[in-house]
Parts: structure tokens; sequence; C-alpha cells
């Protein structure tokens, strides 16, 4: 038979778990224990500002309102040209909002944001929409092309590359 050997050095004492009556402080539970309590300086309090109000979030709707009113934040949204050009070319063609949403591959509400005006404008999805409807859509942003001038289609005082070479 093997000789097995118990571990040595593991503590066997005992735990409380629970509830124990060593070194427990007793807390006052009525007014009258807590003013003898703070009278004998074992307990301390502080006073807290606006603890348990709402007061700050009333303050906080006015500052948001004045971001909401700057027009430096706003988003660029969807001309109504834009928006009525996309209806019209849809309703040529007899498709569905739907219709033209499955065929960009994006959701039904995108093309009734951008024919309701609401969307903001993207590049990538009004590319896909020309291309469906098979029309030339205006896109945002861009500003039409400047005029070239008269002389050889260059603007005036631009200087682009080397000089011209003499024959």
């Amino acid at each position: 038979m093997p000789n097995i050997s118990q571990p040595t050095g593991q503590d066997w004492g005992t735990v409380n778990v629970g509830r124990s009556s060593i070194n427990r402080s007793v807390v006052p539970k009525t007014a009258a224990g807590v003013s003898r309590a703070k009278a004998m300086g074992l307990v301390t309090t502080e006073r807290k500002f606006a603890a348990g109000t709402n007061a700050s979030a009333h303050n906080a709707s006015v500052n948001a309102r004045k971001i909401e009113e700057s027009e430096e934040l706003k988003h660029a949204k969807v001309d109504k040209d834009l928006s009525k050009a996309i209806m019209q070319a849809r309703m040529a063609k007899k498709m569905t909002q739907k219709d033209l949403a499955t065929k960009i591959n994006e959701k039904p509400q995108v093309v009734g944001e951008y024919e309701s005006g609401k969307a903001i404008p993207n590049g990538q999805i009004i590319v896909k929409m020309e291309r469906v409807l098979g029309v030339k859509l205006r896109r945002p942003g861009k500003k039409p092309a400047a005029k070239a001038s008269a002389v050889g289609g260059a603007k005036a005082g631009v200087v682009r590359g080397s000089p011209p070479k003499m024959r």
C-alpha cells in the first residue's frame, strides 16, 4: 500500500462567515441617534448642492437650443430641384420608391428621404440613381464650371507648365 502524506502548512482554523459580533460598529437608525453621533464626532456630513434635483437639465436645454439654431452646425440637405428631378425620373420609369431602392441596393426610406429633401446628400447614392433612372442629376455642392476665357482657353494671369516653344 502506498504511503499517502498529508499536505502540511494549511490553516484549518475556523472562519466566521456572515454576521460577526467582533468589531461591529453600531449605526444609528433614528434622527436623534444621528445627531448624538454628530455631537460625539463619530459622524461627519457633507452638504451636496442640487443633490437629487433635475435643475441642471433645464439649463442644458437652453444651450442645446442655441446649438440647434446656429447655422454652422447644420447639415447640407438635398435641394428641392434634385428631389423633384429624382421623383419625376422615377415616375417616368413607372417605378415605386421600393423598386428604385432595391435596384440601387438601398432601403426604401433612403429614396423617400431624397425625394422629400430630408436626406444628407451622398454622391455614391446619387450616381446609382442616375444609372438606374437613366438621367443626369444635379449634384449638390458642385458649382457650374467657369467659362474659359477667349485667349487660348486659359485663365488670364495663370501660367501652367513651361513657356511656349519658339519655332
